[in-house]
């Protein structure tokens, strides 16, 4: 099954591409791997996931915004390529998780990227992968990632 049918079969809604809020691109090609700039929980009204894991957030609500950085990364994986049928793996994942010092579950958090990857790639969702926790995140947000994606013609 095709990527694009997966992501249908799991009807799931993506939010528009995120347009950059900064001096950077949402990705840069080089040869076939395409580096996706961090992206955060955007839902598809428009409005962002905000609050600390550990304090205004718990376990359940976090991966929820992974989850949902995951969706708004695929609307940029689109956007960039015109199909998801285009990624042929994911390669390496950064997510960053602002919480507070006593939080340690981040790892637990950014699974909820994952799971959404693995769910529309299959095996080939699964990568090397960092989880961190941090005091502050742009806006606010609860949670940021970054990937790196293998690609084809």
């Amino acid at each position: 099954m095709s990527h694009e049918a997966r992501l249908a079969q799991l009807q799931l809604e993506l939010p528009p591409a995120p347009k950059p809020v900064a001096t950077y691109v949402p990705a840069v090609r080089v040869g076939n791997l395409l580096y996706v700039s961090g992206h955060g929980p955007l839902r598809p009204d428009g409005s962002l996931i905000v609050g600390r894991l550990g304090a205004d957030l718990d376990l359940a609500a976090g991966a929820a915004a992974a989850r949902q950085v995951g969706l708004a990364m695929l609307a940029t994986l689109r956007a960039q390529l015109g199909t998801l049928d285009r990624v042929v793996r994911l390669i390496k994942v950064l997510g960053l998780v602002r919480s507070t010092d006593e939080f340690a579950d981040q790892s637990k958090v950014i699974n909820g990227f994952s799971d959404l990857m693995v769910d529309v790639f299959g095996d080939a969702g699964k990568a090397a992968r960092s989880a961190v926790g941090t005091n502050s995140l742009p806006g606010g947000i609860a949670v940021e990632i970054e990937a790196i994606f293998e690609i084809k013609d």
